[in-house]
């Protein structure tokens, strides 16, 4: 089954910053953990000796000064009855692998999804269960509406998940843009990975026109060494791309030594020779002599 950016998104932003988790148990679903001595990401796979391979989205060990817990997260866009059989197993086999208090975090947007998945899950007679398994659930109702930098407490990865549990209904494009500013100041290759997490998780969504249209007046991509890198590759295509639709014949050995190329400023020089030269080799000989 394919998995949707929106779905990854809202488990991942998690992994960008671990320190959320415990954020999210304490603040927003009011939980006691005690001192938090380290959050170790785990393997997703929590299969068995069972021929189907069965795997949650965000695993993590959270170990405290008394106690061991491992935190299963599962992004959930619509009810799902398989899932609510599925879970308890989870719960079951990860207590006993990593001998450790299981829990479990179902991640939403969809406040009918919130209510489902928030409902027991109970095994055995109905008058006396043998099994209860009750989801912690983090969504509308839980997960509250940030929109300054107050709000959020300064934790920039609390405001991202309220953005993308929030953020696709078009009455909260406000948070958009605060969240944008706040994005701005920060350091840009974090902002950037943000931002990139808020842009998949409003795929679909009319929100995400309104997120690319504010990132694209934002200086982060122009700061951020990652976006550079990906600026470096985008020009040397166009150079290449340049010589081609003039017609010129570019030897491999030219054509991987412009995409080799990462002086951004060297690859603008190339970019206007491109429009100017017959000879293609012309483009780095009298450049680079």
């Amino acid at each position: 089954m394919a998995v949707s950016p929106h779905h990854e998104s809202l488990h991942q932003v998690f992994q960008q910053d671990t320190e959320l988790l415990v954020t999210a148990m304490q603040r927003l679903l009011g939980l006691s953990v005690g001192p938090v001595l380290a959050i170790t990401p785990l393997d997703t796979a929590v299969t068995e000796l069972l021929p189907m391979e069965r795997r949650v989205d965000s695993l993590f060990r959270l170990d405290t000064e008394d106690r061991r817990y491992v935190v299963a997260l599962e992004s959930q866009g619509k009810p799902d009855p398989d899932k609510r059989r599925s879970w308890p197993y989870y719960l079951a086999y990860l207590g006993e692998r990593y001998d450790a208090d299981a829990v479990l975090i179902v991640l939403t947007d969809d406040s009918a999804t919130e209510r489902w998945a928030s409902q027991p899950i109970s095994s055995g007679f109905s008058s006396r269960p043998s099994l209860i398994t009750q989801p912690l659930v983090l969504g509308p109702a839980s997960v509250p509406l940030i929109s300054d930098v107050g709000e959020a407490g300064g934790d920039i990865a609390l405001w991202v998940l309220s953005c993308l549990v929030h953020g696709r209904d078009p009455a909260h494009a406000d948070i958009l843009v605060t969240l944008a500013r706040a994005l701005n100041d920060m350091d840009p290759d974090d902002a950037v990975v943000y931002a990139e997490y808020v842009e998949a998780g409003l795929t679909g969504s009319v929100a995400v026109e309104i997120w690319r249209q504010l990132m694209s007046t934002m200086d982060i991509f122009y700061r951020s060494e990652a976006a550079q890198k990906v600026r470096e590759v985008e020009r040397a295509e166009i150079v290449l791309m340049i010589l081609e639709r003039r017609g010129l014949y570019v030897p491999d050995t030219l054509r991987q030594h412009i995409l080799a190329n990462r002086d951004y400023e060297q690859l603008g020089v190339w970019l206007d020779r491109a429009l100017q030269i017959t000879d293609a080799q012309d483009l780095i000989d009298d450049v680079d002599a």
